[in-house]
């Protein structure tokens, strides 16, 4: 497990990370979500033992960050961001200088590092100096340094950062696989990477976590999770948003769109209600109302809205202050 208790730093006046504690089981990939200085890298840091943190305390596998953090590091694997390399080693050099530092040796050194050129498609490049890489192979090949010694435990600090979509893909599925049985977290601002790898997500804002569930639990807290969009034909917006606000099961009618052929609105049901109940009770209205019914879809909510109103509700609370 990596456990994080009540971690704080600032650096002069500024607080960076204010009081954030939260555990990561083997088996779980956390995604670590935040805007653009919101704390994300500075926590990172701290949970690796780059930085030490001004109060609070990391434990990685039971071992004390700060006290221990040799055995700590030995079973952490870290993907900081930038992806830092020496510029006269060539991939290959590099990575068995890492596996070296690593303990590693001998047979179990090349079984190493063949495993991780494989892993993360460095074949190409493994004789090439680092500093003539691409920013996406300079990124795997820091990636494969923080796996060589397989830890069971995995931190890494924009994982994806500059790669191309194909890359980010093969990233991705590499994230996804070691997440079975490892402990990972990854610092992110890219929504789409939750929703494919992670089982968990935080979202951390002005050094404070003011988020923290599965992406499906976080996607319920959407404006419009739950509702129910309808596309029709044959009926003016005003009239098909009149007929639809007499379903009792409806909290309120939006018309979204209006095209001389085609009518969007958007049904929003009231708290407690049945999953499902509302989309029958609008497809039925819509039959009986001799409507043509282009589109209808129940709305599961959306992580990039969450994360905006929770971002921006919490810069506006600050600023009523």
């Amino acid at each position: 497990m990596i456990k994080v208790q009540n971690l704080k730093k600032a650096f002069g006046p500024k607080i960076a990370v204010n009081d954030v504690s939260f555990t990561v089981e083997k088996g779980e990939v956390l995604g670590f979500l935040g805007p653009n200085g919101a704390g994300k890298s500075t926590t990172m840091r701290m949970v690796t033992g780059f930085i030490p943190p001004d109060q609070g305390s990391v434990f990685i596998g039971g071992f004390n960050m700060i006290e221990e953090p040799i055995k700590a590091k030995r079973i952490l694997g870290y993907l900081p961001e930038n992806a830092p390399l020496y510029s006269d080693m060539t991939v290959y050099g590099y990575l068995n200088f890492a596996a070296e530092l690593r303990g590693l040796s001998g047979e179990a050194k090349k079984k190493a590092i063949n495993r991780v050129i494989d892993l993360c498609f460095l074949d190409k490049v493994v004789n090439q100096s680092t500093d003539t890489l691409s920013k996406g192979y300079k990124h795997r090949t820091c990636f494969a340094q923080a796996i060589l010694h397989d830890p069971d435990y995995l931190v890494m600090d924009e994982p994806t950062d500059g790669l191309d979509p194909n890359q980010k893909h093969e990233v991705r599925e590499i994230i996804k696989r070691m997440g079975t049985n490892k402990a990972i977290i990854f610092s992110t601002h890219i929504l789409e990477e939750v929703e494919a790898v992670c089982s968990r997500a935080i979202i951390i804002d002005r050094g404070k976590i003011v988020a923290d569930g599965t992406p499906e639990q976080l996607k319920e807290r959407s404006n419009i999770a739950g509702a129910v969009t309808i596309k029709i034909s044959g009926v003016t917006g005003a009239e098909a948003k009149e007929r639809l606000a007499q379903i009792q099961s409806a909290q309120k009618v939006v018309l979204i769109d209006e095209k001389p052929s085609l009518v969007t609105i958007r049904v929003h049901p009231r708290p407690g209600l049945a999953n499902g109940e509302l989309s029958r009770t609008v497809f039925e209205l819509a039959v009986q109302s001799g409507w043509k019914l282009d589109e209808l879809k129940t709305e599961e909510g959306r992580l990039d809205e969450v994360f905006r109103s929770i971002t921006l509700s919490e810069i506006s609370q600050e600023e009523t202050k």
